[in-house]
């Protein structure tokens, strides 16, 4: 139950972020995607802002000796080059966010706004999942 509170609590800080950097309005992101247009480089600092807390993080994970024997090594099962799937895959998404100018995450978080579009994308995007597990069932 305490993790189950945590995975909260990250959920809404990560939804509350979303919510700051405004990468919960479609055109925003469009903006930023515009390099030849009116471009709005202020979703570049969202990224960057993102990064540095990354590194920061794994820093003082590694920092701690306990974290660091927690920390699981990647199994043999899981592919760790760049792929034709990968490289699809990768395609697929930014040829949908440039067009939607949806991702993921502020999709989701887009849903409590009640624009059609949100849900549009939702759906497409689970759609998505659906015929991925569909190809990849073994």
């Amino acid at each position: 139950m305490k993790n189950t509170a945590y995975l909260f609590a990250y959920g809404l800080l990560f939804g509350f972020g979303l919510i700051v950097a405004g990468m919960s309005n479609p055109a925003k992101v469009l903006a930023f995607l515009d390099v030849a247009g009116a471009w709005d480089p202020s979703l570049a600092l969202v990224m960057a802002s993102a990064l540095f807390t990354l590194g920061v993080a794994r820093y003082l994970m590694h920092r701690n000796h306990e974290a660091a024997d927690r920390e699981q090594e990647p199994s043999a099962a899981v592919p760790m080059g760049i792929d034709g799937k990968l490289i699809a895959g990768a395609a697929i998404f930014g040829v949908g966010w440039g067009l939607s100018g949806f991702c993921p995450g502020p999709a989701l978080l887009g849903l409590t706004a009640g624009v059609l579009g949100n849900y549009a994308f939702v759906a497409a995007m689970f759609a998505g999942f659906w015929v991925f597990r569909l190809l990849h069932q073994r």
